[in-house]
This record gives structure tokens, C-alpha cells and sequence, in this order.
């Protein structure tokens, strides 16, 4: 079978996971992505479980190990800063709320990018306009005027993609979780250490202020509400809303609220899953956020796109035919998507309680948590079980150093 043209769409973390698995493969492959260059930054995500095994694989775990986070825990505050309860990075074997390996979204896509650049073409600054697959070759015309056909064209994109919403139109599902998350950098104060700090405020909001390695402390805001339309707001009135929100709330709240004046990496989500009937369609398919988001509340989103990049690259290599390709993928992938999927509508109450009394209980259960006695049973809400799926060793077409 002669090598392959593909488009990935989407340069985050599933994008150039793809392409680098899909170059293994011999393919060609183009990544183009909207952002006018690299978007450095993001929040902090985690690798963990099967994802750690496909970055292992990738002979990219020692590097991602050095430009970690390191965090060291999460504490949990009353709004005098006093600890209420404590969970170290060590007490689920790395696994648990806080991973050992933890780094922010644009230091793990930078090293994804890097190891992959010297055999895939990354376009930046462009997107796709229109695409039609003619049942032999995808189309495609890019947004600064250029016409290419590819084999296949594999969507990358983020919950909201636009590429997917165009080609899958209503057979596309959200699933709202009924809460509002808004991330930015802040400057670094002393007293924000190596440990992320979780504020619960009544009337189901946190607070959360976790540390980097670069220098900033990266922030999040939290409130319960079905979605509303916030996330569509201009910057400026985003801002406004969130100081309404959190005018009562105490602790360091008003230095957080405060650095929002200033800080030019505000992202307000709706967050919420992505659940869809079938991940392709023709030669276009779909893989990471644009196909099955988890959400953040999953704590599962790294570690579907990881894997998820590698079962379709690997699977794309192991068969002739893209529409077997695609078949396998969705079998190997959709039992582990469904478990990561499995997050109750109440879940975002139980992590932020609406009233004083619950907040307390939610504390006093938290430091039983790693008590021995009750360590399994509640590690079961606190890791993630990200390991539940057998990857396959896929035999590569082409090696590289």
C-alpha cells in the first residue's frame, strides 16, 4: 500500500500525538492548526495510566518528567488558609488526584510538536474552509486560499470544533455537567508553595491556585450553573461576571480577582462532555476532545488523547483499508471512553458543596482518605482509572532515531 496523505486538524495534544504515531506508520502528514503560532501556556493536565504507557513509548516520559509542574499535593482551605485536609502526590501511587506527572497543556504540546516536526509539515495560522470527500480523496480548500487533497483527514479539534460540527452536523451530542470553569496565569506570590490550594466557597464555587514551572501560579474559578451562554462573552464582560460571582467569597479570592484585570490568557468553559455515535465518517474522522471529551471533572482527557492518537495511527497502519481502520479503532476505544465518560451529573456538587455544613463533611471525608481503612474505597472517586484498556504493540513501517 502505497504511504498515505493526511490532514490532522488541531495542534494541541491529540494532534501531534497523531501525527507523530501516523509518520511511525510512513505516512505524510500535514497538521494545520488556527492559532497564528504555537500556544504556549494552558492549564495544568496530568499523564497518567495508558497515556503514560503511549509516552513511554514515545521515549518522551524523562523529558515530560523534567518539565512537570512538580506539585507536590492538593490541600483543601478554609478561607483563613488553614489546612482542612491534605492528599500527597504519593498516596494513590501516583495516581491520584494530583499525578506525578503533572504539566501544563503547552509544555506537554511543545514536546509533542518537537518530536515530531523533523517529519510532519505544521501549518500555522490557517484552517479549514470547506472540505468534501469525493469517496476516493478529501478536498479540501484552507481559510488563506489554498486547495490540497488528502487520503484521509483526521479531526484534532477541541469540544467546540467546528470541523466536526460541519461533516457530523446534528449527530453531534454535548452533554452539559452544569458548571462553569475559568482558568488565567497570575503572577506568583509567596505563598503559593509547590501544592495546589482548593478553596471551597457556599453556593457550590472553589477557588484553586496551583503552582507552575515557569514562574506564574495558574488559577481557576469554579461555579455551578447550567450552560448559559457565558462562554461566548467578550472578555471583558467574562471578567465582569466572574468578580460579580466571586465578590463575597474571601481568602485570596481578591488578589485572584484582582489579576484578572491584567491577564491575556482567560479561558471561561461550560464544561461538559462530547458523546457521539460513531467516530467517522467516509475518510474523516474524528479523535481526542472533538470525539469523546471527558471533561476536566474525569481528570481522563490526557490520557483519551493520547491513546486515542495511538490506536488509530496504529490501527491505520495495520490495516489497508481506512473504513477497517476506523471500525477497529472504535472498538478498542469505545469501552475505555465510556468508563472516562462515566461521571454523574451530581459530581461537580460533591467536589464544590453548596452550603457551610456540607463543605465541612466534605473535608472531614477527604482526611480520611488516606487512611488505610478507608484508602481503597474512596480511591475509587479520588484515581482516575485510567488504565483500563490493553494497548496493542503495533509494528511500525518506518524507524526513526
Amino acid at each position: 500500500m502505497k504511504p498515505q496523505k493526511i490532514l490532522v486538524t488541531g495542534a494541541s495534544v491529540a494532534g501531534p500525538a497523531l501525527a507523530y504515531w501516523l509518520s511511525r506508520q510512513g505516512m505524510h502528514v500535514t497538521v494545520v492548526e488556527r492559532a497564528p503560532a504555537f500556544r504556549d501556556g494552558g492549564q495544568t493536565i496530568d499523564v497518567r495510566g495508558a497515556g503514560r504507557v503511549v509516552v513511554q513509548r514515545m521515549g518522551l516520559e524523562e523529558l515530560i518528567r523534567a518539565n512537570t509542574t512538580h506539585e507536590q499535593g492538593i490541600t483543601f482551605v478554609d478561607r483563613h488558609n488553614r489546612t482542612k485536609a491534605f492528599i500527597g502526590v504519593n498516596d494513590f501511587d501516583g495516581e491520584g488526584p494530583i499525578a506525578e506527572l503533572e504539566i501544563l497543556r503547552g509544555e506537554l504540546a511543545k514536546l509533542l510538536i518537537q518530536h515530531s516536526e523533523d517529519r510532519v509539515t505544521y501549518r500555522f495560522g490557517d484552517s479549514i474552509e470547506t472540505l468534501h470527500d469525493d469517496g476516493q480523496q478529501v478536498h479540501v480548500r484552507f481559510a488563506q486560499g489554498a486547495e490540497q487533497v488528502f487520503d484521509l483527514v483526521i479531526v484534532a479539534e477541541g469540544i467546540g470544533s467546528t470541523t466536526r460540527n460541519h461533516v457530523f452536523g446534528s449527530e453531534v451530542q454535548r452533554r452539559p455537567l452544569d458548571v462553569y470553569t475559568a482558568y488565567f496565569t497570575l503572577p506568583r506570590e509567596p505563598s503559593d508553595g509547590q501544592i495546589m490550594r482548593w478553596y471551597n466557597i457556599p453556593g457550590g464555587r472553589c477557588v484553586c491556585l496551583r503552582p507552575d514551572n515557569l514562574g506564574t501560579t495558574r488559577a481557576f474559578l469554579s461555579f455551578q450553573q447550567a450552560p448559559n451562554g457565558y462562554e461566548k462573552l467578550a472578555p471583558d464582560a467574562q471578567k465582569s461576571l466572574l468578580k460579580q460571582r466571586f465578590a463575597d467569597a474571601g481568602w485570596e479570592t481578591p488578589r485572584v480577582l484582582a489579576g484578572l484585570d491584567d491577564t491575556t490568557d482567560l479561558y471561561l468553559e461550560a464544561v461538559g462532555q462530547v458523546k457521539m455515535p460513531r467516530w467517522s465518517k467516509g475518510r474523516i474522522a474524528l479523535v481526542g476532545d472533538a470525539a469523546y471529551c471527558a471533561s476536566p471533572i474525569s481528570g481522563m482527557g490526557t490520557s483519551l488523547g493520547l491513546c486515542g492518537a495511538y490506536v488509530l495511527a496504529g490501527e491505520l497502519g495495520r490495516h489497508a483499508d481506512h473504513t477497517q481502520a476506523f471500525a477497529a479503532y472504535e472498538t478498542l476505544m469505545r469501552p475505555y471512553v465510556a468508563q472516562a465518560q462515566g461521571v454523574p451529573k451530581f459530581a461537580p456538587r460533591l467536589a464544590s458543596p453548596h452550603s457551610r455544613v456540607a463543605i465541612a463533611l466534605g473535608h472531614a471525608v477527604l482526611r480520611l482518605a488516606t487512611a488505610p481503612v478507608f484508602k481503597k474505597l474512596l480511591g475509587k472517586f479520588l484515581s482516575p482509572k485510567a488504565d483500563a484498556i490493553d494497548l496493542p504493540d503495533y509494528a511500525l513501517k518506518r524507524q526513526f532515531k
